[in-house]
């Protein structure tokens, strides 16, 4: 039931532009400066997906053959994020590169401390690059951060033929050419463009749940012309990531006011002035969805986003008891819940802040039955009996 609708602005019959402002398609560039030997595209590789962009252009979203840029804040804070990415791949058997060479994109330094120089975080960017041609597999970008910093840095080095210089040489060093990939591919885009296939093996019924989505700042508001926009999704006056995810596979996406606004996270202010971060994420973001839309769950597509977004939670509940909670997850979590993945072993809840168990059963799983085979699990790593888990544990 919804409580107190907070304002909207009502969208337009169509989403429309005005073309002085529409970037310039940043391809013929590329594929120019490739021709003048000043770097190499990797192309994405077939079978590819074209799926909707901003401003009428589409983009090449490939199926599979992907090499998978993790998340430095996945993999050390919600690791059932990455584990359901690569759970969602296997079970769909498409093939992929989990690489062990992939260093940090660094973007920390770029958006919060700004302690490096642009010679050096471009390298960084495509010393990765380099390392997913030279497997001839395909950057596949986990996360929202690494996304937005590479498509920064994509358009520094189009434009600046003296960073060009300074970076070929570092990677002349390294040994490793100057690649650019022809796109640069958050995973959520995957799960867009497969979200119907993603359907398709879905084994539980979400009808009843209630979501409210929270698209990613660094997703949607850097260099947005490379963002998916759907007319058939808020009639392409928003980004339908997520969105588009979350009604094919059969939940409610519920509005509200301040879908815009910032998780809190922030970068810098999350680094020097916490409390901010934690209130902006429940004042702005979590009362007013509880308020509005009464959601089970907020689903989301970025590292920072689950993070803060979940784990404030706790402040605002320690200082006013009756403040409301609600679980944060992943569009990969989402989706491999609904797929019949294990809340424990795969999606690794136990994680996350914000309870979790209403949602569980409204879902239809066994939690307390779930975290018996999770604990048997875990005993046998801990008497020595297992090495690790493996994939085969997780039933794909």
């Amino acid at each position: 039931m919804y409580h107190q609708p907070g304002p909207r602005r009502p969208n337009k019959a169509a989403f429309s532009w005005d073309d002085h402002y529409v970037p310039e398609d940043f391809h013929e560039q590329l594929f120019e400066l490739e021709r003048e030997g000043e770097l190499t595209v990797q192309r994405v590789p077939e079978p590819y997906i074209e799926v909707p962009v901003k401003y009428g252009r589409t983009k090449k979203v490939p199926v599979g053959h992907t090499w998978h840029h993790k998340s430095c804040g996945q993999c050390g804070h919600i690791p059932g994020y990455s584990t359901s990415i690569f759970w969602v791949h296997r079970k769909l058997g498409i093939d992929y590169v989990d690489p062990h060479d992939q260093t940090s994109c660094t973007a920390w330094n770029y958006y919060a401390s700004a302690t490096s120089n642009a010679a050096a975080q471009a390298s960084v960017a495509v010393r990765n690059f380099a390392a997913a041609y030279e497997t001839g597999y395909f950057p596949l970008i986990h996360c929202g951060t690494s996304f937005g910093h590479y498509k920064d840095v994509r358009k520094e080095l189009l434009e600046h033929a003296d960073l060009r210089a300074k970076v070929r040489e570092v990677m002349a060093a390294l040994g490793k050419p100057l690649v650019i990939p022809e796109e640069v591919v958050h995973y959520s885009e995957w799960f867009y463009a497969m979200r119907h296939e993603i359907a398709k093996l879905q084994v539980r019924d979400f009808s009843r749940i209630a979501v409210c989505v929270h698209p990613a700042c660094h997703y949607h508001k850097i260099v947005e012309a490379d963002a998916i926009y759907d007319p058939e999704i808020y009639g392409g006056q928003r980004t339908a990531i997520v969105t588009a995810l979350v009604e094919a596979l059969g939940g409610e996406v519920r509005d509200y006011s301040t879908w815009y606004d910032c998780c809190g996270f922030g970068f810098r202010h999350i680094l020097v002035n916490r409390d901010f971060s934690r209130s902006f994420a429940t004042q702005r973001k979590i009362e007013r969805m509880m308020i509005e839309a009464d959601p089970d769950v907020v689903v989301t597509h970025d590292t920072g986003c689950v993070t803060t977004l979940d784990k404030s939670q706790f402040a605002a509940k320690a200082l006013k008891p009756e403040f409301a909670t609600v679980p944060v997850i992943s569009d990969a979590q989402f989706a491999a819940l609904a797929m019949g993945a294990h809340p424990f072993l795969v999606c690794q809840l136990h994680w996350h802040a914000a309870d979790y168990h209403p949602l569980l059963e409204k879902m239809g799983i066994d939690w307390e039955r779930a975290w018996a085979q999770f604990e048997e699990a875990t005993d046998k790593l801990r008497h020595g009996e297992k090495e690790c888990l493996t994939w085969e544990d997780t039933n794909v």
